[in-house]
């Protein structure tokens, strides 16, 4: 397998693809526990190259995907709650990523009308603009990540994933 390297603060990280190069490790005890490692290598790998990608715009990748969310909106506004619902990482702050993003003029947010407890986030139209554009660059590289799969093999793996998580 070929290795994938990248250059990320001046720093040049290698990743030999295959698990137990990778983490120095011989056999796993069992497959489950060596697909476990994996899936959590293989995250981490995917991340890094996304963040990797994004940098040019300023966005980290939770702020990416909170933008793909709104622009999934079509203009309809989104709950805090909604938000973090829908967002890939349940660990990040959602609200927090709104006021970073309100900073940077890519949401707005305002109290909802029904219910004053309730803030209602939009995106704007420069934040459109930006997610359109980091949206190609993402694009490019995910398909460029899993170019050594078929299109019959990422489908399978979805499979697998979607049964393993039940």
């Amino acid at each position: 397998m070929r290795p994938f390297v990248i250059r990320y603060n001046q720093n040049v990280i290698v990743f030999p693809m295959k698990i137990e190069d990778e983490i120095k490790q011989g056999a796993f005890k069992t497959q489950h526990l060596k697909t476990h490692v994996n899936l959590l290598y293989t995250a981490g790998w995917a991340g890094l190259k996304i963040t990797h990608v994004l940098k040019p715009f300023k966005v980290t990748l939770q702020q990416f995907n909170l933008l793909r969310i709104l622009r999934g909106k079509k203009g309809e506004p989104a709950s805090i709650k909604e938000l973090t619902e829908r967002m890939l990482d349940k660990s990040s702050n959602a609200s927090r990523l709104v006021d970073k993003l309100i900073l940077k003029k890519l949401v707005v947010k305002s109290p909802c009308d029904e219910d004053n407890r309730r803030v209602e986030v939009v995106i704007t139209p420069d934040g459109l603009e930006l997610v359109n554009r980091a949206s190609v660059a993402v694009e490019s590289e995910i398909q460029s990540m899993f170019s050594t799969l078929s299109d019959e093999e990422a489908r399978r793996l979805n499979e697998l994933l979607d049964k393993a998580r039940g």
